[in-house]
């Protein structure tokens, strides 16, 4: 019963990171880009004052499945780079933690551009 309960959470808080996306494209004349560029950088900051791992208990794959969890990520490797290697772990860090991830997305989009033809949209 407990992993129904949690599926609902995951449903509820990656609901509500949509929302407050689909808002900001509505209500306001931020582009997506920016939009997207925002929410990596909340994930950073939630990562770095340390309240994200909190948050991830809670909401699971609900926050770490979007893109604040792509930018939790980042800070977290650079972060742990920083401990280890010191003041070079700020440029390495975050792309190594991430380099799994960069990777599948460069790889899966060279696989579609393949197979489907693009376009400009209309």
């Amino acid at each position: 019963m407990q992993i129904f309960v949690d599926y609902i959470w995951v449903f509820l808080i990656g609901g509500l990171v949509c929302m407050i996306g689909e808002i900001l494209i509505i209500t306001t004349n931020i582009t997506s880009a920016r939009i997207l560029v925002t929410f990596v950088l909340v994930g950073v900051v939630l990562e770095a004052v340390g309240v994200f791992d909190y948050i991830s208990d809670f909401a699971k794959a609900g926050i770490n499945v979007p893109i604040i969890g792509f930018g939790a990520s980042l800070a977290k490797g650079a972060i742990g780079a920083v401990k280890t290697h010191g003041f070079l772990g700020i440029f390495t860090g975050g792309l190594t933690a991430t380099a799994g991830g960069i990777a599948a997305a460069i790889g899966f989009a060279f696989l579609f551009a393949l197979i489907f033809k693009s376009h400009t949209k209309k």
